[in-house]
């Protein structure tokens, strides 16, 4: 009988002690891998509706493995190897429910981030903001991410208002305070070019991710405080809609929708002294005809200046549905918009799953409980074999968790909200 591979702690060096090449966490992997039961979103498809069962507990502990490599390799010498072990690590996060594993090695993973944040460069410092981020989706808003921020959250406040670390990096890390992100983008109100001969527009693409992370955090501040933000800002940010950069007038007129929308639910008599002029400048935006624009850039212009002209003159906004599964999520106003679009942000092709089995995404959206749906009543929806390991992977993370309970006899791991 052949001898069974050996897992020790040199699986992931090579020859002299070396770090060998890490392969990385993709999306293959996590269609065919090491994800079977939960699918990979970027092939679908791939998915028959015959096949051999899956043994869910042997994938999940062949995941588990993988990833301990992965988070090994956050320490290794090799700034390269780091990177790639950061990615793969927010691949994996992305795709998949990892409550268990990441709340037992949840300080292992903040220590790495935070050393990677404080020591690397500009893409390693992305990479590990970013996982950051995921990390604190995976744990949900109980005391453990709470936990992470108040370790984290001085490192990235540091990185985002040092004006001599990288666009990239800051760009990565802006989930601080308000006040952080109000010295950033608030310099997008500024026309001239900035003092030391860089041209304003090098700073963009800081300015609009500043812009949008404020834009979100405002959706959960108190009604007083929303107050203050929006008579300080809501003359500014008109400015801005004459940018030259196509997606700063896109964030400026989003921004500005929500802005409304949030003054009329805290004031019905809310009044805008400047509306005439800002109607007007909207409505050249959903219509605007220039030549010297691309084709493609004024279809999106027009098209999203047209909802944030109907947001602020009519108080409308055009509903959308986003399906997953057999259930339903409504986009009905901008603040929830926003928070869509920042999840679907972090979480890319695995927003669906985590709408279907992330308790916190389920609890933001008032989504309920997941959904436990028997093999009969599958088979009577006919919905395809994908959608059916989505509902299998979370039924088998509940059961996880309901045993992980008993084992250590702990209380309920916290409410959400």
């Amino acid at each position: 009988m052949p001898k069974p591979k050996k897992r020790g702690s040199n699986h992931q060096r090579g020859a002299g002690g070396q770090p060998r090449n890490v392969q990385p966490f993709s999306d293959e992997d996590a269609s065919i891998e090491t994800m079977s039961h939960c699918s990979g979103f970027s092939d679908p498809a791939s998915f028959t509706e015959d096949g051999p069962e899956i043994d869910e507990e042997a994938t999940q502990e062949d995941l588990e493995y993988k990833l301990k490599g992965f988070i090994d390799l956050t320490l290794d010498k090799s700034a390269k190897t780091r990177q790639a072990a950061l990615e793969s690590l927010k691949n994996a996060f992305s795709s998949k429910i990892l409550y268990e594993f990441i709340m037992e090695r949840r300080m292992t993973l903040t220590d790495s981030i935070e050393r990677c944040i404080k020591k690397g460069k500009s893409d390693e410092q992305c990479a590990a903001a970013g996982l950051a981020c995921l990390l604190c989706v995976q744990m949900g808003s109980g005391i453990e991410s709470e936990e992470i921020f108040k370790t984290l959250g001085p490192v990235l406040k540091k990185i985002v208002c040092d004006g001599t670390a990288s666009i990239q990096a800051r760009q990565a890390e802006l989930y601080s305070t308000m006040e952080c992100l109000e010295n950033i983008f608030t310099k997008a109100y500024q026309r001239d070019r900035d003092t030391n001969g860089v041209s304003s527009t090098h700073n963009t693409v800081l300015h609009i991710s500043a812009l949008l992370a404020w834009t979100l955090l405002l959706t959960i501040c108190p009604m007083n405080e929303v107050k203050k933000k929006i008579e300080m800002h809501l003359h500014k940010l008109p400015s801005l809609l004459s940018c030259d950069d196509l997606n700063m007038r896109i964030a400026a007129g989003e921004t500005l929708a929500l802005l409304f929308e949030l003054a009329r639910e805290t004031d019905a008599d809310f009044f805008y002294e400047d509306m005439e002029l800002l109607t007007e400048k909207l409505r050249a935006l959903a219509t605007d005809g220039n030549k010297h624009r691309a084709k493609v850039d004024k279809r999106k212009q027009r098209s999203v200046f047209r909802d944030v002209l109907r947001a602020v003159e009519e108080r409308d906004f055009p509903t959308e549905m986003v399906k997953f599964g057999p259930e339903r999520v409504y986009i009905d106003c901008w603040v929830k918009k926003q928070t869509y679009d920042t999840f679907k942000e972090v979480l890319g092709s695995g927003m669906q799953y985590h709408l279907q089995s992330n308790d916190f995404l389920r609890n933001v959206f008032e989504l309920g409980p997941p959904v436990m749906l028997d093999a009969a009543t599958l088979k009577t929806m006919k919905i395809s074999r994908f959608e059916r390991h989505l509902y299998n992977s979370a039924a088998f993370k509940a059961r996880t968790k309901a045993r992980s309970k008993c084992r250590d006899k702990r209380a309920d791991v916290g409410e959400f909200f």
